[in-house]
């Protein structure tokens, strides 16, 4: 995965021919929703006002509308001068905690935890509306199809074993094999790629819209096995999400607004205009890998969104169903207050 930032996912063919129709046109000429909700003015920053984000890994297509809000002037136009920060060693929950940073970018599984420690944070939106991640091989090794071929393969984790153990056996029992029928090797964040090339591991957990499409783009024949096709098995889970601070809400909701908003016009950008908004994201980051950065933001576009009724939308039952399961496996004691956990209040425009 990603770093404790986080994990790296592949999309197989259900998910690559998904995208050949995305959720909101599943239906013919029924148009798709607005990212913004209909609005069309927008939250301003009573006063002028900087403000940090902190990313929780190195600038990616995760982080386009970030990117996009900045050149295009949404930031300036809300009456914020943002710092986009890089991450540190520090774990982002607990920089906007500090309230070094005023917003971040965190994962719902690793924010989970901080809410259950008591961290006063809030989710102010689902930046991918669905989890697009799941568990790759390299076909010609280790071909697999469904949870059930897990069984007697190397599994290389990235140091969670308790989250990692719970999703991966879950899957398995649904899928009809026995739990625990897989070995756990714990390889931290080495490029689980060349470890299935060199025999080390057999598959890993991986986020398809950059660590898929990088597979891809070197030539790699791969299989997966996707999360959101087992959904009536394991819970769905926001991962990224943009976060912030109790304090930043109750003291400054103008500027928790102006941010939002401008945000979701970012992303709203590159959910319909993918080329520009990765040429946005390469001028602003030119050490990154540029055919990389297209190729994940044309595949980024439609799951930014995906079936919400606007970007960044959350719902209870995700945040509730996330920490329910997370008790049911013994990896949190008690639940999460889960209609504390996000707010939708600072989105753009309104929805039904």
């Amino acid at each position: 995965m990603m770093g404790r930032r986080y994990m790296a996912v592949v999309f197989g063919l259900l998910g690559a021919l998904a995208l050949l129709i995305p959720p909101a046109l599943a239906q013919e000429g029924t148009p798709p929703p607005d990212p913004l909700g209909g609005a069309t003015e927008f939250a301003r920053a009573n006063e002028r006002t900087a403000v940090t984000l902190m990313l929780d890994w190195t600038p990616n297509t995760n982080h386009t509308g970030f990117y996009v809000a900045q050149a295009l002037g949404y930031y300036d136009e809300a009456n914020l001068d943002v710092t986009i920060q890089e991450p540190t060693d520090l774990l982002v929950e607990a920089v906007v905690q500090s309230g070094a940073a005023q917003f971040g970018v965190s994962y719902q599984e690793f924010f989970t935890y901080a809410l259950a420690d008591g961290a006063p944070l809030v989710s102010v939106a689902a930046i991918i509306q669905h989890n697009t991640s799941g568990f790759v091989t390299l076909h010609e090794q280790d071909p697999i199809s469904r949870p059930a071929d897990f069984v007697g393969l190397r599994y290389g984790g990235f140091g969670q074993p308790d989250l990692e153990k719970a999703i991966i056996n879950t899957l398995l029992v649904c899928d009809g094999a026995e739990a625990d029928s897989f070995d756990y090797v714990d390889v931290g964040y080495a490029d689980a790629f060349e470890l299935m090339q060199r025999d080390r591991i057999d598959f890993a957990w991986m986020y398809y819209g950059w660590t898929g499409v990088e597979g891809e783009l070197r030539g790699l024949d791969l299989d997966t096995v996707m999360l959101m096709d087992y959904l009536d098995c394991i819970p769905d889970y926001y991962t990224p999400i943009l976060i912030t601070s109790r304090a930043m809400i109750e003291e400054q909701p103008d500027v928790v607004a102006a941010f939002v908003q401008a945000t979701a016009r970012g992303f709203a950008y590159a959910i319909t205009n993918p080329a520009e908004a990765a040429d946005i994201l390469i001028a602003a980051v030119p050490e990154a890998d540029a055919d990389l950065i297209r190729a994940s933001a044309e595949w980024l576009a439609p799951q930014y969104m995906a079936d919400a009724p606007r970007w960044g939308e959350q719902k209870l039952e995700v945040w509730q169903g996330f920490s329910d399961f997370l008790v049911e496996h013994g990896i949190l004691a008690e639940g999460i207050d889960a209609e504390a956990a996000f707010t939708n209040d600072f989105l753009p425009g309104r929805v039904d």
